[in-house]
């Protein structure tokens, strides 16, 4: 007699607990917020997680969960990017995901989330959905999905989080000064001095700004006009970041401003390229800071 008691117990048990998560899922396909705020975008990006836990995949646990963080945001509440120890994770994984998490809310202590509330939305939607995939283990195509989105999403956030730079002051004219007739020189080809053009880069880019095109050009044009000079191409970073990411970084910058120079008649076989990371600042920074000087690549022609 008990033992049909505790059955009825535990299979009454089931389906409210069931039902409940079948109203969350349901209430959260109808939320609507406003997307040009973070809650709101936020709850947006997990409505989606929840109808395709359910429709598609049928994972109604997930589902459930995605589905209580989109309503809670939709409140305008507080909801926190899922911690690693919350998922039965891959041991040789949670380095990588404990490091992913600590970027993320090191941009939304930079205020991400009020300057670029929908990308960084889709950073932590992102981030949720890289950590349930991974967890399952068994779609290795959604894994690789929710992670690009996580990446792609972060990129976007720290790009609009980047000041724009400070126009260039115009220079002032310089004074015409007459000068005493120079004797005349001895016929011999003067050594020329080197050149040096410098190419700023926006945070965490490799690809040439648009606007330090002209630099490139005058480079190249020096280039060309004498064809014994050569031409060395070094790229740095600021100290944002771990050393070894800004060495490659740097690295990038400085390969991307030679297949400029390249593309504009100079021969490859005439420019050396060098990387150093954040070793060589142009301003002293601490570790850490961002510094737009910086985020460059040093042309010097000799």
């Amino acid at each position: 007699m008990k033992t049909t008691m505790y059955l009825a117990l535990a299979v009454a048990a089931v389906a409210v607990s069931g039902c409940v998560t079948g109203q969350n899922v349901d209430r959260a396909r109808g939320v609507s917020p406003d997307r040009a705020s973070f809650s709101g975008a936020l709850a947006e990006e997990y409505r989606k997680l929840t109808v395709y836990e359910a429709d598609e995949m049928a994972d109604w646990r997930d589902a459930d969960s995605y589905a209580r963080k989109s309503l809670t945001a939709a409140k305008g509440e507080a909801v926190a990017p899922t911690q690693v120890a919350e998922r039965d994770l891959p041991a040789d994984r949670t380095d990588e995901l404990n490091q992913a998490r600590s970027n993320l809310m090191a941009v939304f202590n930079d205020g991400a989330r009020g300057m670029a509330p929908r990308p960084a939305a889709r950073a932590q939607a992102g981030y949720d959905c890289w950590l349930e995939q991974l967890e399952e283990g068994h779609q290795p195509e959604h894994i690789a999905r929710c992670r690009e989105q996580f990446r792609t999403a972060m990129k976007e956030t720290r790009a609009a989080l980047e000041p724009e730079p400070e126009p260039e002051p115009e220079p002032e004219p310089e004074q015409q000064v007459e000068a005493e007739p120079a004797p005349e020189p001895e016929q011999q080809e003067p050594e020329m001095e080197p050149q040096r053009f410098t190419v700023l880069f926006g945070f965490d880019r490799a690809e040439v700004p648009q606007a330090a095109m002209g630099t490139v050009s005058e480079a190249a044009t020096l280039a060309k006009d004498e064809q014994e000079l050569e031409l060395a191409v070094t790229g740095h970073a600021d100290r944002a970041g771990r050393a070894d990411y800004n060495r490659e970084l740097s690295l990038e910058r400085a390969q991307n401003v030679t297949a400029v120079l390249t593309e504009m008649g100079v021969a490859e076989n005439r420019i050396s390229v060098a990387a150093r990371g954040e070793s060589d600042p142009a301003v002293a920074t601490g570790d850490g800071v961002r510094k737009r000087e910086n985020r460059r690549v040093v042309i010097v022609v000799r």
